[in-house]
């Protein structure tokens, strides 16, 4: 995952759930980080999500961040810096995973609605939704390679890879890129965009048109697809072990904090 610094200009961070007839609205909030999440927000979302399997009336789920000028920019990084080996990592990334799962399983369908950045963790909740729409401004990567020195799960690297495809999670991942919402449109991950003052509408009428498709189809092949995905994944815990109880890792920590250029060495 990446990771965004907080301060303390507004100390706000949560998840907002409200239902609308049968759509349900989640909002990330986090002004101070550009709504990085929290590891509290990650637990809210996954509550969340768990509530919304349970309310069969909810047809569709739209999640947005506040503010319109991020989604989700990343994670917030207070924990890192306390991490001791390889050994925090992969509890990390594991605890990822079981907050992004319940959206993962959710059987109706998921809108993603895309304004400034969606990065890290960010791109995570995105990809882990069904449909994405965002401004042509917005940004998309995980650009760990020039922050922290992290690494991704096997499982979101699966669903980043199925979904984008190899050659564009290499740049996001081994470039550092940031690539815009125009180029994924025509790579297929973006499904359109729109200028800002007409994203709320677009969102509203894509979530109106799958309320009226059969809702038993969309959970057999949302269900199907999801299996597709994460059957046969290999471990990959001694790769993020490697990662994470790595000097560059810490000095990439360190660095990030201090607001400067981290110097790798490849340790």
């Amino acid at each position: 995952m990446d990771a965004v610094m907080s301060n303390n200009k507004n100390n706000v961070a949560r998840v907002l759930f409200s239902v609308e007839g049968s759509i349900a609205q989640i909002h990330f909030e986090h002004p101070a980080a550009r709504n990085a999440m929290t590891q509290a927000m990650y637990k809210s979302l996954q509550s969340i999500c768990e509530q919304i399997q349970n309310i069969p009336a909810i047809r569709v789920a739209i999640l947005r961040g506040v503010g319109e000028k991020s989604f989700v920019s990343g994670s917030d990084i207070a924990q890192f810096a306390s991490y001791a080996d390889g050994e925090d990592g992969i509890r990390y990334e594991a605890a990822i995973a079981a907050y992004l799962r319940p959206l993962q399983e959710l059987s109706i369908p998921t809108i993603a609605v895309i304004e400034g950045f969606a990065v890290g963790g960010g791109l995570a909740i995105a990809s882990s939704c069904d449909f994405r729409i965002a401004t042509p401004e917005a940004k998309f990567g995980v650009p760990i390679a020039k922050t922290l020195g992290n690494c991704l799960s096997i499982g979101n690297l699966a669903w980043l890879n199925a979904q984008l495809g190899t050659a564009i999670v290499r740049r996001m991942l081994l470039l550092a890129e940031l690539i815009t919402a125009p180029e994924l449109v025509n790579q297929g991950f973006i499904l359109r965009t729109y200028p800002q003052a007409e994203l709320s509408a677009a969102a509203l009428e894509l979530a109106n048109h799958l309320i009226s498709l059969a809702p038993v189809t969309q959970k057999v092949t949302k269900i199907t697809l999801m299996r597709l995905l994460q059957s046969n994944l290999p471990n990959c815990d001694d790769l993020i072990r490697e990662c994470y109880g790595s000097a560059d890792f810490k000095t990439g920590v360190t660095a990030f904090l201090a607001g400067e250029n981290p110097k790798w060495q490849g340790k």
